[in-house]
Order: C-alpha cells, then structure tokens, then sequence
C-alpha cells in the first residue's frame, strides 16, 4: 500500500537524479559471495510502459535512479574509515535494528571497527553540549533491536553546520550515517555541502526515518509497517467500546502530519473503521456534507461508530497557533480532543444519548520495536547505506522504489511531502472498506 503513489514522468523530466561521488573508487571491496552492482545500474522512476515508450519517442532521458548495492570497487579504505551514527527527530519503530545493521555490516562485512554513535541527535555533534560519542561494537548492538527507542537518543532542531563539519573532521570521521525524516536529511545535506567546501572526504548517507512514510521518492520507509500492525488492536479496542454502548463511537488518533498513509493503511488492516480522515482530504464539520450530520446517520443505521484521524487531518477547522518545534514544524491542534468534543456536543443537541471513547496511542506506537519483515527490511536498508558509503557516495538517501534499493539525492527526498492520491488505489480502497461515502449527503 506504501507504494501507491505514481510519478508522472513528464514532471520529473528536469530533476537530476545524478549521485555525488568523492572520488575514484579504486580499492578492491572486501565484500565475499556479493552480487556486486554494475556503476551504471539504474532503476527507472516511471513503472507505466506507455508512458515511458512515449517518452523515449520523445527524445527525452529518461528518470532513473542508481541502484543500491554493494560495488566492485570501493573508495573508502577500511582500515583507515572511521564512522559516526546520529539519530534525530521522533522516535519509530527500528531506529536499533538500524543501528545494530550498520555496526554488524562496517564489521563484518567491510572490517571497519571505528565506529562510533552521535548521541541525542546533532547535539552531539556541537562540543557545548558535552555529549561524548560513544564506541559500537557488534557486542555492543548485539540485542538492542529487542528494545524500542534509540539506543544514541534523539534531539529535535538543528545545529551549526560549519561546528559539526569541526567536530567531524577533529574526530577524523569520513563516513557519517544520518538516521531521519525530511529535516535530519535536510542538515545532512548541509554537513555534506560544507565538508565539500572544506575539500573534506566525508561521505554523508542518509537512513530515511519517517513512521508517516512521507519522504519523496520513497516508497517505503522503516517502521510504517510495524506502527500500523501496532495499531490494529488499538482499532479494535475502540471498535469494542463503540460495540459496548448504544451510539457508542469509538475516535482513534493516528500519526500523520500531512500525509494520511499510517490512518489509510491502519483502516485497511482492521475493516472495523467507518470514517477515516485524512489531511489530503478535506472536510467539513456542519451541515448536510459535513461529518456530524454523517456519524448521526450513521448511528441510525448501525447504532455505532469507529473512527480513525491522522493528526493532520482537519486542521482547517482549528485556531492554529503558528507555532512551530524546534524541527521547524508547525505544531499542530489537536484534531482528536476537537472532534471528541465537538461530536459529543452535537449528539446532546440532538438529544442522542451517547458514548464516545477517545484514544491516542501515538507514542506507544512511535516506542515498540521493529516486527516481521518491518525489521528485515531495516537489516536491508542499513546494508545498503554501507555499501553506498564504503563506495564513496555522498548526499544521498538510501531509499526504496519499485521493488528496489536506490540511491535517491538528498534534495529530491526532501523536495517535498509525499501524499496519498486520492484517485489511487489505496483511498479508493479505503473508501470501499468504510463505505464513509454512504452517510455523507
């Protein structure tokens, strides 16, 4: 369902999907038994045949990513590379089995054992903080993807570029892996262009880490698949409250700040929901159309109710504050206490003798660790980042796209929020399995 959305290839036709390399790989790779990736692998953006014949009839280049994968030939030396592993922003299922991949990889598979983890985000990167790195070792990670959290700490905000890049090059780091959504890979993109300016030899790799699987050019992200198996219960749990009462409703706030995918997803996998509002899909609360009039039809004709909201869902209809955390975030409203309050006044405007149960599991989703193939594909995407880093790749983020690891430019993943397409498959199921259109006028 990650997948959903589709790239017109006429609106990339400009974008530069070319990778920064630091130099010539020139040193045989200590990688054994490896299906070693040719350097001009590519993997095309566009998956509609027609689309790209047309294209090429057009005389146009066609888009297309590097493919990941360990190389023949790599640039950095071994026993001369030395590591660093930050994790920044919100907690998310996966952050350990990363970490613990990226260690057990240096080591085993490429022999590097200077590997150190930045703690608490780029704070750690800034001596005022006093927050000394500390070594890893694969005995060190050996079992810390059984726990959720980050094993380094986290920090929100950025720092000063120019002081890092300092810190890295007295730590005499070459390789630094960034672990983050759009605003962790946005400063990797700066620590990168200020080690370039500076002739530094750095390769920064970025690990896309966005539980509402909204970076461009990214069609998966870790832990999206293990924060909608988490919410499945807690679905449930609503739906046997809203069971439990005559016109009883049961509201579930799910993350998803601008995109809607973890609600989408999370209704599809417990076919109890009955509304699920997301923020690419507007709504209103008053009149025939709007949402209130539809729950009370609803309760009519089932006598309950379950509902699923993306935290940014609705916005529209809140005082917004303008405010924003230390991400440059707009700190949002709370949609979940509003529609409680709001849809519970109505009710007893109407004299309907109701109960409603409001819950948010947010942050216990955003703590539990990596389950199933949620963490295989954790192992997969640290492997990747190694093998691009070890090959002297910089200013990218080790991404996944049809099926495939790819090489994604730092400026196109955070070019812009990845939505869900309210003409694909995925809402129309969602629409399907809800059936929310039958009780809106």
């Amino acid at each position: 369902m990650a997948s959903d959305s589709e790239i017109a290839i006429e609106d990339v036709r400009d974008l530069d999907f070319a990778v920064e390399q630091l130099g010539v790989p020139e040193l045989p790779s200590p990688v054994r038994n490896a299906d070693f990736v040719a350097p001009a692998a590519r993997i095309t953006l566009c998956r509609d045949a027609d689309a790209i014949e047309r294209f090429v009839r057009g005389g146009g280049r066609l888009p297309a990513f590097e493919k990941a994968g360990p190389r023949e030939r790599i640039y950095h030396d071994p026993a001369w590379t030395r590591v660093a592993i930050v994790t920044c922003g919100g907690l998310c299922p996966g952050i350990n089995d990363v970490i613990r991949s990226l260690v057990n990889t240096l080591y085993f598979d490429y022999g590097v054992d200077n590997v150190f983890g930045i703690r608490y985000g780029f704070r750690g990167l800034v001596p005022a903080y006093g927050l000394e790195p500390v070594a890893l070792d694969p005995e060190k990670v050996d079992l810390i993807h059984e726990h959720g959290g980050s094993l380094l700490g986290s920090s929100r905000g950025s720092q000063d570029v120019e002081e890092m890049v300092r810190t890295l090059d007295r730590l005499r780091i070459n390789v630094l892996f960034a672990i983050g959504g759009d605003g962790t890979q946005r400063g990797a993109a700066e620590i990168a262009a200020a080690a370039r300016h500076h002739n530094l030899p750095i390769s920064v790799i970025g690990v896309p880490k966005t539980i509402d699987n909204d970076l461009s050019f990214v069609d998966r992200s870790f832990g999206f698949e293990t924060a909608v198996y988490a919410a499945a219960p807690v679905i449930s749990c609503a739906h046997a409250e809203a069971k439990g009462a005559h016109d009883g409703i049961g509201l579930v706030k799910l993350m998803g700040r601008e995109s809607g995918f973890i609600a989408a997803a999370a209704t599809l996998a417990n076919s109890v929901v009955n509304f699920c509002l997301i923020p690419e899909s507007p709504f209103t609360m008053d009149g025939p159309g709007g949402l209130l009039a539809a729950i009370e039809r609803r309760l009519a004709m089932n006598d309950h109710a379950v509902i699923v909201v993306a935290e940014g869902a609705g916005q529209d209809l809140l005082q917004a504050g303008g405010q924003h955390d230390a991400s440059g975030n707009a700190v949002l409203s709370d949609i979940g206490v509003y529609l409680r309050d709001r849809i519970s006044a109505h009710l007893r405007g109407r004299r309907i003798d109701h109960a409603i149960k409001y819950i948010d599991p947010s942050y216990i989703i955003r703590s539990v660790p990596a389950r199933g193939t949620d963490a295989i594909f954790c192992l997969q995407l640290a492997g990747n980042a190694v093998h691009a880093a070890m090959a002297g790749k910089t200013g990218i983020v080790v991404g996944h796209w049809a099926e495939h690891f790819v090489h994604v430019p730092m400026a196109l993943a955070v070019r812009e929020r990845r939505k869900v397409n309210l003409k694909g498959q995925l809402w129309q199921s969602v629409l399907s399995a809800t059936q929310q259109q039958r009780y809106f006028a």
